[in-house]
């Protein structure tokens, strides 16, 4: 008993005279039981870090869950796990203001596949001794998750393509039957050809946009984050949605004299715009208007969706964005809780608000591209 005693005294005494030599933080510096239990947490990676971003200490388990040999990686630094994107969304200034960090990043394991994890990550202090820190992240796979949310996702994105295919359908009929008559009026040789030929490359032109739309949203999303015209991303959105409109006489109003930038996936963004703006023409009637509005607010850009229907009862609009919650009796329940992921993976949210009037308006928030 005496010896283990003497063990640990030795261990706190080597800890303050490495604390009074320099500010730098080594290995050494933690107490070798707290390595030892680091070490033990085997179903996740944990990960000590000195103040300059340098590798110190990592447990086993990242050689049962990435392929690496922990030793091999000591010294490496923080930014080269990362792919350019997740070093792109990840919040320096957070650490220095002492705040922690819940985020998601995947990590390319020993055979090159990439591995989902969450990663919580601190800043600690030793012996609250302010010049004296380290950071501890630990990092717990979610692969299986994320594959399961977008089997969930593109399940969404099927049922979506399936209901708006009645309005596509009959969108392209129009055209189809303007081109049947073009080309049997130059079958019989009636002159004007080429003003023919113009207005028929113009129909096709217009059922290539509305199926390549259509084909876009059945597709797994992307993962491609860059800067991004809200206007085309809004412009793109309502020539899928318009059809469905036209079809139960609804009104989709939008002035794009104001557009601006966002740091985005494009794919993701304009699922969610499709989700929401669907969800408004479902829930007004025959004649009704939906207004959407683009302004800037700080360092937001602001995107509502104001629609003319009964409006959410404030009982359940706490519920809305839940899985499988839903109001329709066709309805999932998947579509607001996948923009609300959606949103959340930019670092933007959703806000649901009640029409002074009648109806609601949902607000998507994301935030501004700086150039």
């Amino acid at each position: 008993m005496s010896h283990k005693k003497n063990r640990k005294e030795r261990e706190i005494i080597q800890l303050k005279e490495n604390m009074t030599k320099k500010n730098d933080l080594k290995l050494s510096d933690l107490p070798s039981d707290i390595l030892n239990w680091l070490g033990e947490q085997s179903h996740e990676i944990v990960a000590v870090w000195n103040k300059h971003g340098k590798l110190l200490f990592i447990s086993q388990s990242v050689e049962a869950i990435l392929g690496f040999q922990p030793e091999k990686l000591i010294g490496m630094r923080w930014d080269s796990f990362l792919t350019t994107e997740d070093k792109q969304s990840f919040n320096q200034e957070a650490l220095k203001k002492e705040e922690k960090q819940t985020f998601n990043i995947k990590i390319e394991n020993v055979e090159e596949k990439y591995i989902w994890f969450e990663c919580n990550l601190s800043k600690i202090y030793i012996a609250k001794h302010k010049n004296k820190y380290c950071y501890v992240s630990i990092l717990k796979d979610i692969t299986n998750k994320k594959e399961a949310e977008e089997m969930m996702i593109l399940s969404e994105k099927m049922s979506v393509a399936g209901q708006l295919a009645a309005g596509i359908a009959h969108e392209i009929r129009n055209p189809l039957t303007s081109l049947k008559g073009f080309l049997q009026l130059m079958k019989a040789g009636v002159d004007a050809q080429d003003a023919y030929y113009k207005i028929m490359i113009d129909e096709i032109n217009k059922i290539e946009t509305i199926t390549s739309e259509l084909l876009l949203i059945s597709k797994p999303m992307t993962n491609n984050k860059k800067s991004e015209s809200v206007q085309s991303m809004i412009n793109d959105v309502l020539v899928l949605l318009q059809p469905q409109a036209r079809l139960h006489h609804i009104h989709l109003k939008w002035a794009n004299e104001h557009d601006a930038y966002v740091y985005c996936d494009r794919s993701q963004i304009k699922q969610a715009l499709i989700n929401i703006v669907k969800n408004a023409i479902e829930a007004v009637h025959s004649d009704a208007t939906i207004t959407i509005n683009v302004k800037t607010r700080n360092h937001f850009i602001e995107i509502d969706v104001i629609d003319e229907g009964p409006g959410i009862p404030e009982d359940i609009i706490h519920k809305i964005s839940e899985p499988f919650f839903t109001t329709k009796p066709s309805g999932t329940g998947l579509g607001l809780m996948i923009t609300k992921q959606i949103l959340e993976q930019h670092n933007g949210y959703m806000d649901i608000l009640p029409n002074k009037n009648r109806g609601s308006t949902f607000r998507m928030l994301l935030p501004k591209y700086e150039f």
